[in-house]
């Protein structure tokens, strides 16, 4: 059996995207001060852990419209998000994704899609662009937002990062 474009994109997203809203649900429990969370960073020269959930966003739900669309561009400036708000960046997300049918996923196979910041332009079939940018986008925002709660002494472990996997039955 093939790989479909809806199991590399939806499936794959929905699998890191709840991952990281579970990861978000623990971290709120785990007693630290959300305000700080949402700007720690792994390093100084490193986005804070506030973008690294929007990017998460951006690169799940925001990479199916940017295919719908034909263009996929940098995340838009949402402000400065609250713990709270970026959790609801995250359902907004899943519920999106849930959204879409098969079929609509399947249709656009083969269209073209170019990453765009300023004049600068990457061009894209929709399968490239999931496997070899929004993907590996993906994993490393979810990543680096897991990395940022662990190292601040969220109760973690490898399990809550991968998520629900798809499994034979």
């Amino acid at each position: 059996m093939a790989v479909s474009l809806y199991d590399i994109s939806i499936g794959s997203y929905l699998q890191v995207v709840d991952a990281c809203r579970n990861v978000l649900k623990k971290g709120a429990g785990s007693g630290l001060d959300l305000t700080e969370v949402v700007d720690a960073r792994l390093r100084p020269d490193m986005f804070p852990f506030r973008f690294q959930v929007v990017s998460v966003w951006h690169h799940s739900l925001g990479a199916i419209k940017g295919i719908e669309a034909g263009v996929f561009s940098p995340p838009p400036a949402l402000g400065e998000l609250d713990y709270r708000a970026l959790q609801g960046l995250l359902d907004e997300a899943a519920d999106g994704l849930r959204q879409y049918p098969r079929a609509d996923i399947e249709a656009l196979e083969g269209r073209p899609v170019k990453f765009k910041m300023g004049d600068f332009e990457i061009p894209f079939s929709a399968e490239d662009f999931i496997l070899t940018f929004s993907l590996p986008n993906l994993y490393f925002h979810a990543t680096t937002a897991y990395d940022i709660l662990r190292m601040l002494g969220a109760p973690l472990g490898k399990l809550d990062f991968l998520g629900q996997m798809r499994v034979r039955t």
